[in-house]
């Protein structure tokens, strides 16, 4: 992943509570790469044409935790 920007949102306490569980017990996971794998693969399954651009970001949000 070249460029990144920054997003600001809000979540049910309940998702929050859930996703600092997970932090807390995979230290190789941060927020940022949840929501960038998250968001990605939603992307991804929700495309018309199965956008390669987020097949690319999922991937690598997969397997290059430092990309």
């Amino acid at each position: 992943m070249n460029a990144t920007v920054s997003i600001l949102t809000e979540i049910p306490e309940e998702l929050h509570q859930a996703l600092k569980g997970y932090l807390e017990t995979h230290p190789e996971w941060d927020q940022d790469r949840v929501f960038t794998a998250a968001l990605s693969l939603f992307l991804l399954q929700n495309s018309d044409n199965g956008d390669r651009r987020a097949a690319r970001v999922y991937l690598e949000t997969l397997f290059h935790p430092c990309a």
